[in-house]
């Protein structure tokens, strides 16, 4: 059996696993076993013991359960409403006016959470009954808010770049400094999108209160715990005082004084806040577990290099390789989760992009705009069954109303192919900066 007829009948048995409502992991492992058992001559058991232990016991995965029980705690505290306290007087002279907190307020949390669900559902309580309130667009308020919080997973802490870097052998700290640049840069393009609707529907938005600039420094008095946490976390990292491990336990501790200085850290919270860590952290565990497992089956049959062999013979530029990329991950974004399309497709696309010559470190924001695009299509964008809990809407209408934030993510793939050094100067610089 040639590479091409073993890589559509591995892909027929993993979708059809998929179909069958079996969990990623588990189907993973299958196709794993099924690939040496059946097409190698590999023994299945100890192959899968060394690459499932391997897997478990990286000391980088550690910041993983970290990170995700930072943003539970600081979702269950009253930082949401705290953040809207503090942004909404600054916010409403701009065309869009309190439309504007959405983005904001989702970039900002973002940078405590690193987890878009997160995001999205600790804004989204905070904002929508607020604009909900002042007679905003319904239309907007959803498509701005599913798409903005997709930037939970690009503005470091991110879960997802932690799942990359292991995957890919790549640095976190790294990883984590090159998303801030592209992740600003999108979240100026969603404040740019909310400008042009709020110029064109001027007349059909409320005005908002005058206040005084002493009462919009007083409030603003809300926003200093947000802010240094995010400086306590991402300064520690980009300082070269702290791994990310160690980062990701000042941002626990961060979170902790937070919930306690709110009075809102009660006993019943703080379990809670360990329990939905601790599924969290396992579900994404066993992706990974079974991810290497594949990884580990694939090399053995030779699918990976055949695959790259093939593709060099087409003779790609790497610049038609992105592109081809980018639609691939787009159409496996309609089926699959972001991290889970991530560690699906890294044991295939990785030799290519060796080939091809492309950064890895590069190639990990490229992809994570990829994730954030796939949050967002139907019919399995997480982020589109998120927003269905809180608002009830159809999912034809949030996928309708995120539509333009997709193509905003679009473009900002393409940005990133056009100027790499967008994800690339801020890592570079802090090299050069510690020589």
């Amino acid at each position: 059996m040639d590479f091409t007829e073993l890589a559509i009948a591995l892909l027929l048995i993993l979708f059809l696993l998929l179909g069958s409502g079996v969990w990623v992991a588990l189907s993973l492992v299958g196709v794993a076993i099924i690939s040496i058992a059946f097409f190698t001559g590999r023994p299945v058991g100890a192959s899968m013991y060394s690459s499932l232990w391997t897997s478990s016991t990286s000391w980088t995965l550690t910041a993983l359960p970290l990170f995700i029980w930072m943003g539970e705690i600081l979702y269950r505290t009253r930082l949401s409403e705290s953040l809207f306290r503090g942004l909404s007087p600054w916010l409403g002279w701009l065309p869009g006016r309190l439309m504007h907190t959405n983005v904001i307020g989702c970039t900002l949390f973002a940078a405590v959470s690193g987890s878009s669900a997160a995001t999205l559902t600790t804004v989204g309580k905070m904002s929508m009954p607020e604009l909900r309130k002042r007679g905003y667009s319904e239309f907007m308020s959803v498509g701005t808010l599913a798409g903005a919080s997709t930037l939970g997973l690009m503005i470091p802490p991110s879960v997802t770049m932690i799942v990359y870097g292991v995957i890919t052998n790549q640095s976190i700290p790294k990883l984590f400094i090159a998303g801030i640049l592209p992740g600003l840069i999108l979240a100026a393009l969603f404040t740019a999108y909310v400008v042009g609707w709020g110029i064109w529907k001027k007349r059909d938005l409320a005005e908002e209160p005058s206040m005084t600039m002493k009462h919009r420094l007083y409030e603003s008095r809300l926003l200093i715990p947000v802010a240094l946490l995010i400086i306590t976390v991402i300064g520690s990292m980009y300082s070269g005082l702290a791994t990310a491990t160690e980062a990701a336990a000042l941002g626990v501790v961060g979170a902790l004084l937070l919930a306690a200085i709110q009075r809102s850290l009660t006993v019943a919270s703080l379990m809670e806040s360990l329990l939905g860590a601790a599924r969290t952290s396992c579900m994404i565990a066993l992706i990974l577990a079974g991810a290497s497992f594949l990884t580990l089956a694939m090399g053995y049959t030779g699918l990976p290099r055949g695959l790259a062999e093939w593709v060099g013979s087409l003779e790609l530029s790497p610049f038609m390789l992105l592109i081809a990329l980018m639609l691939v991950y787009i159409v496996l974004g309609c089926f699959l989760d972001g991290i889970s399309a991530v560690v699906l497709t890294m044991a295939v696309v990785t030799p290519m992009l060796n080939d091809a010559g492309i950064d890895l470190l590069w190639f990990g924001i490229f992809v994570l705009v990829m994730v954030e695009m796939a949050q967002i299509t139907p019919p399995v964008g997480f982020n589109l069954f998120v927003m269905k809990g809180l608002t009830n809407h159809s999912l034809s209408f949030i996928a309708k109303a995120a539509a333009p934030m997709f193509l905003i993510m679009a473009l900002m793939a393409l940005l990133l192919i056009v100027f790499p050094d967008l994800a690339t100067f801020l890592p570079r610089f802090m090299n050069e900066a510690t020589m």
